[in-house]
């Protein structure tokens, strides 16, 4: 057994990324500056939509979004229950109440077909989330929306890179909040970004995510600025530093090829774990469509495996092989159980996925001899 250990991921940080922030850090302006302004036309340009905001993390993305939109107590916000944690606090810190929707079994996409169903008076928002990186329907997704006069959230945490009908998600639809997390394809240590075409919501976000200040502080602050502003309303503290924007910069010229890699990975696994009765693997939709493989995500068949989901990934780590979990359903934990009613057998896909998705080691500095190594210890376990 090798006595390295090989986490299921690791961001991959350029010397260059290094170098720019330690000249960020000697030029004595760290916090909101010029580099956030640098990341935010370099994700305009990127993500082809008309206004971005980057911000402390995609969940502050999520939360100041909705409160731009005006969701207040009483409204409803459709999502899956197949995500972090983040996606159902976000819509509870906004004062509403979160509306489930099943997914689908085999892309683990929100099951648009039973959306409408969902929808009441009370609905104000539908919050898809792209999970791992495959983009959901989106022209089922929107052509529900426009019917019934609704906002849209993608929660693209997971999808930065990730193309829908040759179109990146981004370009194109309501509003999108992706995360620059570690684990992601593109970090910026922790920190995230808005994308929306609607400009008066990028202005009540501007305002929102940083106390309410009508002016940038490095304007404020530069020779030519003036300390004077105004505060417009009460905002929050969710500003991305320039810190953070130095690496970002320097991660989404790479991105593509992060994703490359990222991809070569996922069809190795899925050319070599095939005829594995142990896995079922992640399916793959009809539409056109560019998968940013953010997670892979085979699910463990208890049966055949002759282990559960929480045995295998302790076995892989005595291993030394690291593993994830992405996610427990969230309609099962206690404080959505007890808040809203939610219970066991609601949502039969999600829980049954629940128990036995595993995410396996996936990420772009991962070689050919890890990747072998990973289905080496599998197949020691299951001979």
């Amino acid at each position: 057994m090798s006595e390295t250990f090989l986490p299921f991921s690791r961001p991959s940080i350029s010397r260059a990324a290094i170098d720019d922030v330690v000249a960020c850090l000697e030029s004595g302006w760290i916090t909101t500056g010029p580099r956030v302004a640098q990341f935010t036309e370099a994700l305009k340009d990127y993500l082809g939509a008309p206004y971005v905001l980057p911000l402390a993390s995609a969940t502050a993305g999520l939360h100041l979004t909705l409160l731009a939109m005006g969701i207040k107590p009483g409204d409803e916000v459709i999502t899956t229950p197949m995500t972090f944690a983040a996606t159902l606090n976000t819509i509870v810190l906004a004062g509403a109440k979160p509306v489930l929707v099943d997914i689908e079994p085999d892309t683990l996409n929100i099951n648009l077909n039973e959306v409408e169903d969902a929808i009441t008076d009370k609905t104000r928002v539908i919050m898809p989330v792209h999970f791992a990186g495959l983009p959901v329907d989106l022209d089922h997704l929107y052509e529900i929306a426009d019917r019934h006069d609704l906002r849209v959230i993608e929660d693209a945490a997971h999808a930065i890179g990730a193309e829908y009908k040759g179109k990146r998600i981004g370009s194109r639809g309501d509003t999108q909040v992706f995360s620059f997390h570690p684990n992601k394809n593109m970090t910026t240590g922790e920190g995230g970004c808005v994308a929306t075409q609607d400009e008066e919501l990028a202005r009540k976000i501007g305002l929102l995510r940083f106390h309410g200040i009508d002016r940038e502080s490095w304007n404020r602050y530069g020779k030519s600025g003036n300390q004077d502003y105004e505060i417009v309303l009460p905002g929050y503290k969710y500003n991305m530093m320039d810190i953070q924007a130095a690496i970002g910069l320097h991660q989404l010229k790479e991105l593509d090829q992060f994703i490359l890699r990222r991809e070569e990975l996922a069809n190795r696994y899925q050319e070599a774990l095939i005829d594995w009765p142990q896995w079922t693997l992640p399916g793959n939709p009809p539409y056109p469509h560019r998968h940013a493989w953010h997670l892979y995500t085979p699910l463990l068949n208890e049966v055949t495996a002759k282990m559960n989901r929480d045995e295998f990934m302790q076995t892989m780590k005595e291993k030394n092989i690291g593993t994830g979990l992405h996610y427990r359903a969230v309609h099962l934990y206690p404080f959505y159980r007890e808040r809203f009613g939610f219970k066991e057998g609601d949502f039969p896909h999600a829980e049954y996925v629940s128990e036995r998705i595993v995410s396996l080691p996936l990420f772009p500095a991962m070689t050919d001899a890890d990747h072998d190594r990973v289905l080496d210890v599998m197949y020691s376990i299951f001979k």
